[in-house]
């Protein structure tokens, strides 16, 4: 399923297989789409055209809207949306813990409100599965709880306790479902994920714990909601000591270029946020030179495109003043090409951290782009 072609410093170069698709190099950037597509305008068909490797889906929104189950009548995610690459859902923890004012956490699971209408909602750790086994997505997410930063010590510690208990629950309802022969994808994977707020000891307890349980990969959780990065790097640090070096390590909805470049120095292998995609809408555009606000004024009469460097349809096509003018005249078609140009870089950028790693020039390539991509034009 995984194997790790090479090393430079902490950083991995790898390989990653799974029931659809062919291989995914690592590091890998997934692209985001939440509701079964990325929000912009952007289709399965043109996520291959930038570079996309893994699409990720939510599993909180797609069980509230068309509904899992019907999704499973219409033959699995992969064909609702056409898609026919790898596929991560997560398990709408993430999206319990944005809910803050309307659920109630207990052992068993939580109780929330529809953000759509209301109704009331149970979601524990088999139900998580089951959606997501319904959904046929190639990579589950275990149900856990994302509590915000900072956290109270005793809150943070008894959180991940049940977060591992919830592991384990998760992890017998995953595989009794891929034995069902009517399970849509009895190759289903399914990746722990690590908590403890921002206490490196319990980070390292709970990472432990849950390494014994021999997920197909790990994932850390519960950070970039709040803490300071150099705080979510030092926690990156702790844990991966303790994660098992053959599985993928997960970094979840993280995030900046430069967030992924340090993380990446630390040893991190899969990558999802939506970024690229949110600021493309806002006309914010990464290039190789640092982030522009194609809003500003002085693009007005620009000529150039958006990066010499990019091969997406908006930098072969059309100049910085068109953009502009898309955006100013309020033209959807200015959303899609942002975002089209956004999610290239971003695809780009992992291809160029995979070529350093190989050739033993990582920090080489970081010390050239961490403080450059970090700048605003």
């Amino acid at each position: 399923m995984f194997q790790v072609l090479s090393t430079d410093g902490r950083a991995r170069r790898g390989r990653f297989r799974c029931a659809h698709g062919g291989a995914v190099e690592t590091p890998v950037f997934m692209n985001v789409g939440t509701q079964a597509a990325i929000k912009g305008g952007v289709s399965a068909w043109d996520l291959r055209d930038v570079g996309c490797q893994i699409e990720l889906s939510n599993t909180y929104h797609l069980h509230l809207r068309p509904g899992d189950e019907r999704i499973r009548a219409l033959g699995g995610l992969h064909r609702f949306m056409s898609w026919d690459g790898p596929i991560l859902t997560d398990s709408g923890g993430f999206q319990v813990f944005s809910l803050a004012p309307l659920r109630k956490i207990r052992e068993e699971g939580v109780e929330f409100a529809s953000h759509i209408d209301g109704h009331r909602i149970f979601m524990g750790p088999e139900e998580s599965i089951r959606i997501q086994s319904n959904l046929g997505s190639d990579i589950a997410m275990a149900f856990d709880e994302c509590v915000e930063n900072p956290a109270p010590y005793a809150y943070a510690k008894a959180s991940c306790e049940r977060t591992l208990r919830w592991l384990e629950r998760c992890q017998a309802e995953h595989v009794r479902l891929n034995a069902r022969p009517e399970t849509l994808n009895p190759g289903q994977l399914l990746f722990g994920i690590n908590q403890g707020a921002t206490y490196a000891d319990l980070r390292i307890w709970h990472m432990e714990r849950i390494a014994e349980l021999n997920c197909d990969g790990y994932a850390i959780g519960g950070l970039a909601v709040g803490e300071p990065a150099e705080v979510m790097y030092e926690i990156i640090e702790a844990v991966e000591t303790r994660m098992p070096p053959d599985k993928p390590r997960y970094l979840m909805g993280v995030g900046t270029p430069v967030n992924i470049l340090e993380a990446v120095r630390r040893g991190v292998d899969f990558f999802d946020c939506v970024m690229p995609s949110r600021n493309g809408r806002h006309g914010k555009l990464f290039t190789w030179d640092g982030t522009i606000n194609i809003l500003n004024e002085k693009y007005a009469s620009d000529e150039r495109p958006v990066s010499e460097r990019c091969a997406c349809p908006l930098c072969r096509h059309y100049s910085r003043a068109y953009l502009r003018h898309l955006f100013k005249a309020e033209e959807v078609l200015a959303l899609r090409l942002a975002v089209l140009h956004n999610l290239r870089f971003y695809n780009d950028l992992m291809d160029g951290i995979r070529r350093a790693i190989a050739a033993g020039q990582y920090e080489a390539f970081y010390r050239a782009y961490a403080e450059r991509l970090a700048r605003r034009i």
